[in-house]
């Protein structure tokens, strides 16, 4: 669909919110004006009011919209708002059904609600804002604010000197169709594996430095990847006992590895891992479906699922997480309803269902076969939604993706309240991420809540290459942690 902007130049928020609404028609911008079917959104200055005009033309037929807002108001915030909301209120009458999230666009829905919590609003205002200002949908406002009430307990648990720490294994012993990761599959860069370790194993020492320096101290430690436990037992342990001897660890409280793959799993390797101080792992099957598990790409099986479940608990693990995804090539509502209880059989503490997104570096984005349709994947979202809300979980955290299946979100899961802390902050961003590893991207939060983002190289080949360049940026940006005053969100 074409898009035209006339007295702005706010092209993400409107560019975000047409790929919500209409994800089956492709963006095209246009820098002047056209004619016949597409979007235009104007925005124009009054003696007394901001006004944001949006016209939406589909197969000849036109819809508007008009919001305003009083000059005295105005801000970056509002005016956006404004914008998305004619744009919302523009297309709804061109929509077969109201969008579960209504205008709000994005990947963290829950940011506003978690702010607007900690600015001393209650959940039944949160609930309020969703609906009369972004007419979200009454499951989804529900969900949300039940997440951002896990954020704001999550939040009370830091002090300013706390980080988080993301450390990234990009590499896999076979790639997902579905992944859009820059993950090497480890038959293809075997050879690569030692020197990236080699490197991370230099930037986990020149941080653990810095943050002594800085007065830092970890309060959540997240291992992911790719898929971490590609590494052997060996090099596991060599990694952990690379952070034992190097990180501040004093007030570390979670520490998360994920076996993701059961087929790189055994007791050997979960005992390296528990040994060395890690309580938490994922053991991630997607389903429990062995044809779909073909389909996608992964030679497990569902019973291989069970048999790392169990080394895991045998190991002395009781906060385990294991991800699903709804939507999955040659699913079905019923498959996933087995998948989901057989999983729930297991009693993990957590679990997280994901809602498949089509990611333009997947193989599955230009290959789209035996995709169930949408009322499909809404109906297992649906399903999860209402079996682990009985099952006693509760959501803890919630984000969205591009490209995602009707409009939908990923949810985390949790029970007794045993979250992941980790997910938490870096999704909500609420406190300084520091991330190591190739693709790694480091948050640095300022005082007046705006993130500086510092970045690895991509790729493992591009780290191994540039590790000195590396261990530079992060020298510099532990400098800038030591100088910050922590006058943010977390005092």
């Amino acid at each position: 669909m074409k898009l035209y902007l006339s007295g702005h130049t706010d092209r993400y928020a409107l560019e975000q919110l047409q790929l919500c609404l209409f994800p089956e028609e492709p963006m095209e911008f246009c820098e002047t004006p056209f004619r016949g079917d597409g979007a235009v959104s104007r925005l124009s200055y009054g003696s007394k009011y901001l006004t944001a005009t949006a016209k939406i033309t589909r197969n000849g037929r036109s819809t508007r919209a008009v919001q305003r807002l009083p000059l005295e108001k105005e801000s970056y915030a509002l005016r956006r708002r404004i914008l998305q909301r004619a744009y919302y209120l523009a297309a709804l009458p061109q929509l077969p059904v109201a969008p579960p999230w209504g205008a709000l666009s994005g990947v963290r829905p829950t940011k506003l609600t978690t702010r607007h919590l900690l600015e001393g609003g209650t959940p039944e205002s949160a609930d309020r804002l969703l609906e009369q200002t972004f007419f979200v949908t009454p499951a989804r406002r529900q969900l949300c604010v039940q997440a951002s009430l896990a954020s704001v307990k999550a939040v009370e648990r830091l002090i300013a000197s706390d980080v988080s720490a993301y450390i990234g294994i990009p590499f896999c012993p076979t790639r997902c169709s579905y992944c859009s990761f820059v993950s090497q599959t480890e038959g293809s860069a075997g050879k690569l594996l030692s020197p990236y370790l080699d490197g991370l194993l230099r930037e986990i020492e020149t941080v653990g430095a810095g943050m002594r320096q800085a007065g830092l101290t970890l309060r959540t430690l997240y291992i992911g990847g790719g898929t971490p436990t590609t590494l052997s037992a060996a090099q596991m342990q060599l990694l952990m006992e690379t952070v034992k001897r190097h990180i501040p660890l004093d007030r570390l409280i979670e520490y998360t590895v994920e076996a993701g793959r059961p087929d790189t799993v055994d007791p050997e390797k979960f005992k390296v891992i528990r040994d060395l101080g890690a309580n938490r792992v994922s053991i991630n099957p997607q389903t429990m479906n062995d044809a779909v598990l073909r389909i996608v790409g992964r030679p497990h099986t569902a019973a291989d699922v069970e048999r790392a479940y169990a080394q895991a608990v045998a190991a002395g693990f009781t906060s385990i997480n294991m991800d699903l995804i709804a939507g999955l090539p040659g699913d079905d509502p019923e498959s996933f309803a087995r998948s989901l209880d057989r999983v729930l059989a297991l009693d993990p503490s957590n679990v997280t269902v994901h809602t498949l997104a089509l990611k333009k570096g997947a193989d599955l984005f230009s290959h789209r076969e035996a995709l169930p349709p949408q009322e499909a994947v809404e109906e297992m979202v649906e399903y999860a939604n209402a079996t682990l809300s009985g099952r006693g979980y509760a959501p803890y955290y919630l984000y969205r993706q591009k490209y995602m299946s009707g409009s939908l979100e990923n949810v985390g899961w949790c029970r007794d309240g045993d979250l992941c802390l980790y997910n938490v902050y870096m999704m909500e961003e609420l406190t300084d991420i520091l991330a190591l590893g190739g693709g790694a991207v480091s948050k640095r939060l300022l005082p007046d809540h705006r993130l500086e983002r510092q970045c690895n190289p991509k790729y493992p080949k591009q780290y191994v290459e540039r590790i000195e360049e590396v261990l530079a940026e992060k020298s510099k940006l532990l400098l800038q942690l030591t100088n910050d005053e922590k006058t943010g969100i977390i005092n």
